[in-house]
């Protein structure tokens, strides 16, 4: 039994290896936008739906049927895994060629995109997912023809080294991919899974093949869920429940651990540790008992509620405790209860153990979905973790006699209840800490409009996005003034405040602005006074869309492509704003002579140069300078050499109201000093290139700007003001 324990624990972690790499190449392909990533993973949860109940019925109908030991058939379903590392990421590089190809021809409508690209993807994993899935009911027969005595509590304990290869699954990657890259850390997980199978097939030739049990197991107790028909709900409840509560953790923690991968690792780890040790005081506890206190499932109302008070602002703590304290108890409680509930329903059996674990998936699927599309958009975090609680609330309140569930348990469970009410209704939301705010929530994050004056600022899930400030502005006016002709279209990606946006509008050209969050522009009347004049403009366009799925799917052209990427520089996903591979791109939709601006906030040594030879490499002409006040960088691209003009030559290419908008908030007295405060400070990419010259160019397959911590650790991580 050791050996399916190795097995299961090295299998834990490959799964998620995949699911983070592939959620990566995918978002690299087909967009950052949240229906892109719910597509992901219910694909990827779906197929191991659907590989754990196909394998558990073809077990139940052809077992008798085998001859050779069942280990080798969980060897041939490793193998396929592993040889997913080949076949997915060449497979998502041909969906995103055939949707680049549609879109060359005329312009695909988001629908459509989502439609087809979703097709793809399901195509792409869902055999792959379905492998993994499988998995778990083909090791339980070949337990199951070993006869071995604790063969009932099979399940419970391949999910236990599951869940153990899940956590280390969970952070290590992380650290793979900043020496290796995410295809080179893929191949890893696959070698790792070749290895398993290769290490099964041998342990199968010692092992004799025995026939395996017809009858069905002996009922389970069925403990304080009552019936088998309750488990299975139950099952799909927990499921619900934890993948919903998973969103609106990352919605609550994001402000005080940042929006980087290393954060959602953080989370990811403080579940799945709690969801280990969870598993293994089942194990322990289930060797003498089988029947749990309903006291158990009501004291789920309570963890539930947990992340909300230790995701308030006024309670100090530090970023870490505030996840693992909010997160684990109820992670835990759902480790002890998933195979629990499992092990009663099949009792060891893999075809009755593959439905349950199927049914606990479909509610993974539905949590996310109906969490973010609907309850946080709603309803907000805190009425979010109540409705997902309510299973547990009602559980107080039994329809009928419940056995042992008498007059000092009921009094427990209200008093567990009580609890809970008070910590929902007491505690409060990151945001309340802003006074005059303005708040709106979408599918996509939660935004925070707040401040006075120039002292007005944008957070989007509690982190700044940007502030009123000249750098906007002149993003705008040097890009369109540095053209060699006279412009008649831009391209804004990331809308922020629309300051850049309302700055380009005042050149009069046709002004397109994608933005990912639906709630951003919607806040634009309250940083600018006149933003219904500027909305209400033919010249005017701002689309929802991931700015690089926009770039791909719409054949339009502009004279300039004006990108800031969203905050801070190590944002998860940002990469894909500063790679080699987007501006491969941006290339393709800029008019002959056409200018890109890339912004670079202030960033470490080794990110300044990972962008500037990105840059370097992709355009043959590139001039930089600092931001106003010294922060910051202007990239401006382009094919075609970029005129050198002095100030009062690019003033003299520019709209009366253009000038005016530059001059709006200074700081120079006069317009030609204003441009001066630019012009003065000009830098070159190999000057930044030789902050960190060993540093190779940013590119999707190496996100540098993402994965630091391995520099950081080493104190190269650091950045130069």
């Amino acid at each position: 039994m050791a050996w399916y324990f190795v097995f299961f624990f090295v299998s834990g972690f490959c799964s998620v290896l995949c699911e983070l790499i592939w959620l990566r190449l995918s978002m690299a392909q087909f967009g950052v936008t949240t229906a892109l990533t719910s597509i992901v993973l219910s694909v990827f949860m779906a197929g191991l739906g659907a590989g754990s109940w196909f394998a558990g019925a073809a077990v139940r109908r052809y077992g008798d049927r085998i001859s050779f030991p069942a280990l080798r058939l969980y060897a041939l379903l490793e193998l396929m895994i592993g040889l997913s590392a080949l076949v997915v990421p060449a497979e998502l590089v041909w969906g995103h060629g055939l949707l680049e190809g549609l879109a060359d021809r005329a312009a695909v409508s988001s629908a459509a995109y989502y439609l087809i690209s979703g097709v793809w993807l399901a195509a792409t994993m869902v055999p792959f997912c379905a492998c993994m899935g499988a998995t778990i009911p083909v090791a339980m027969f070949a337990i199951r023809n070993r006869q071995q005595e604790s063969d009932r509590r099979s399940f419970s304990f391949l999910y236990l080294a599951n869940v153990l290869g899940a956590v280390l699954g969970s952070f290590l990657p992380l650290l793979l991919i900043e020496p290796y890259g995410l295809h080179k850390t893929l191949r890893i997980g696959a070698a790792l899974n070749v290895v398993i199978a290769a290490s099964a097939f041998v342990v199968s030739l010692a092992t004799r093949p025995g026939q395996p049990r017809t009858s069905s197991p002996p009922a389970a107790a069925h403990g304080a869920t009552g019936s088998h028909e309750s488990v299975l709900v139950l099952l799909f409840t927990t499921g619900l429940a934890t993948m919903g509560m998973e969103l609106i953790w990352i919605r609550l923690f994001t402000p005080y651990m940042g929006p980087v991968v290393y954060s959602f690792g953080m989370i990811l780890v403080a579940y799945l540790s709690a969801t280990f040790a969870g598993s293994q005081i089942y194990r322990y506890w289930s060797r003498s008992r089988t029947q749990e206190n309903r006291l158990t499932w009501i004291s789920l109302a309570l963890l539930g509620m947990l992340p909300l008070l230790t995701g308030d602002a006024r309670l100090p703590l530090h970023p870490l405790a505030r996840v693992f304290l909010g997160v684990m108890p109820f992670a835990g409680m759902i480790g002890f209860l998933t195979p629990m509930l499992v092990d009663r329903w099949s009792g060891g059996d893999p075809d009755r153990a593959g439905r349950a674990y199927a049914v606990n998936v479909v509610g993974c699927i539905m949590g996310p979905l109906v969490c973010g599309f609907l309850l946080l958009p709603l309803v907000g975090e805190h009425w979010s973790v109540l409705l997902f609680a309510l299973p547990w609330f009602a559980m107080a309140f039994p329809s009928r006699r419940v056995p042992g569930f008498q007059i000092l348990s009921r009094a427990s469970a209200y008093g567990i209840l009580l609890l809970a009410l008070s910590v929902l209704l007491t505690t409060k939301d990151f945001e309340t800490q802003f006074h005059g705010r303005r708040v709106l929530r979408d599918s996509t994050a939660t935004v925070t409009a707040a401040g006075e004056g120039m002292k007005r600022r944008l957070l989007v899930n509690g982190t700044g996005m940007t502030i009123l400030t000249p750098i906007t502005k002149m993003m705008a006016h040097i890009t369109l003034a540095s053209l060699d002709h006279t412009p008649h279209s831009a391209l804004i990606i990331c809308f922020g405040m629309g300051t850049t946006f309302r700055s380009a509008i005042a050149w009069n050209i046709s002004t397109t602005a994608v933005e990912l969050v639906p709630s951003v522009p919607r806040l634009f009347s309250y940083y600018h006074a006149d933003a219904a004049e500027v909305m209400a403009s033919p010249l005017a366009h701002v689309v929802i869309d991931d700015g690089r799925r926009f770039l791909e799917r719409s054949p339009a052209k502009y004279d300039a492509i004006i990108v800031d990427p969203p905050p801070p520089v190590p944002a998860a996903g940002s990469s894909l704003l500063y790679s080699q591979d987007f501006y491969a791109v941006a290339k393709q939709r800029l008019e002959p002579g056409g200018i890109l601006q890339q912004w670079l906030p202030v960033a470490s040594d080794p990110t300044q140069a990972a962008v500037a030879r990105a840059i370097k490499s992709s355009f043959p002409y590139v001039r930089v300078f600092r931001g106003m006040g010294g922060w910051g960088w202007h990239f401006l691209a382009s094919e075609r050499p970029i005129p050198v003009r002095t100030a009062a030559e690019l003033l003299a290419r520019m709209p009366p109201g253009a000038v005016s908008d530059m001059m709006e908030w200074g700081p120079a007295p006069s317009p030609e000093e204003q441009m001066n405060l630019l012009l003065s400070h000009q830098s070159s990419t190999d000057a930044i290139i030789a902050l960190s010259p060993a540093t190779p160019a940013l590119t999707d397959d190496r996100p540098i700007n993402e994965f630091f911590l391995l520099r950081r650790l080493y104190g190269q991580d650091v950045a130069t003001e």
